[in-house]
């Protein structure tokens, strides 16, 4: 790189600022902020505003964006929107000119304007009566009901998102990111109490990855995790490198346990037993934390 100020960059050291601010940004954040600027860039061709005031994008063009999305999406979309297209201004260094105290206002406002279709109806927890009901509905001999009541059952007890133990789509299985059969582990508590320790690579919160916890259950228990993992293990037998709580599929081999497929399996249970409310995965992580309340 030369020493002179006024010396354009080349492209490969373009190239590689670029690389190396992206990483700021998960792949998951980069698919949602890339949807947000394709709808900016429609809003302005739309109305005719010129590439100039779309980078860097001008404070009054930015604020009637924002306006235009109030009412019709949720807060939290218009946040994602707006976030989206200040991030493209970073990623290539372009000046950011909008008014931070009106920005935030518009945000504020939005979030009030959101129609009551874009709102998601408040989630039912999982409880330990559910989790039971559960373990009576499945086939524990089934390699993909195995899995899937494993899963739920390390979710609830470790309160965890269920995206930590599952992966986005069987295509996109990487053991560097989703945890795998050597991140499980027994060991012990500070109480010397036996617990399950899972050694996830990567979270939501902590993108170098955490451990989660939760504790073996006095027998007979049909929630107990320790008894699911080992009739998961027994019926879906890996090695250390696969997916913690892949399965194996009729004619596809042994699979990773795509999020989805938690998902639809909660629905099919919860759709023929009225009695059970409309849970998602996301009633894991709540039943977990009001468990032990």
């Amino acid at each position: 790189m030369s020493s002179d100020p006024n010396q354009p960059l080349s492209d490969k050291e373009i190239d590689r600022i670029v690389r190396v601010i992206g990483a700021l940004w998960s792949e998951a954040t980069k698919e949602l902020y890339g949807t947000g600027i394709l709808i900016f860039h429609v809003y302005c061709n739309i109305h005719g505003i010129p590439e100039h005031h779309r980078a860097p994008v001008s404070s009054h063009v930015f604020s009637a964006f924002l306006s235009s999305c109030a009412g019709t999406y949720s807060g939290s979309s218009i946040s994602n929107y707006a976030a989206a297209v200040r991030a493209w201004h970073l990623l290539h260094g372009m000046e950011w000119r909008v008014n931070e105290t009106e920005y935030k206002a518009l945000l504020e406002g939005a979030t009030r304007l959101a129609p009551a279709s874009s709102k998601r109806a408040k989630r039912a927890p999982f409880t330990l009566e559910i989790l039971e009901i559960f373990h009576s509905l499945m086939d524990h001999d089934n390699p993909r009901d195995a899995a899937v009541f494993a899963c739920i059952v390390c979710a609830f007890f470790c309160i965890a998102r269920l995206g930590e133990f599952t992966v986005p789509a069987i295509s996109k299985f990487n053991p560097t990111k989703h945890i795998t059969r050597a991140g499980l582990s027994f060991t012990q508590n500070h109480q010397n109490l036996p617990v399950i320790k899972f050694t996830i690579p990567v979270t939501k919160a902590s993108p170098t990855g955490e451990d989660v916890h939760c504790a073996l259950h006095i027998l007979p228990s049909p929630s107990d995790p320790k008894t699911a993992l080992d009739n998961h293990t027994r019926t879906n037998a890996g090695n250390i490198e696969s997916h913690l709580f892949a399965w194996k599929h009729p004619t596809g081999g042994l699979r990773p346990l795509s999020k989805k497929e938690v998902i639809k399996r909660i629905n099919s249970i919860t759709k023929a037993h009225p009695n059970l409310p409309d849970l998602k995965g996301h009633s894991l992580h709540i039943g977990g934390t009001l468990c032990w309340r």
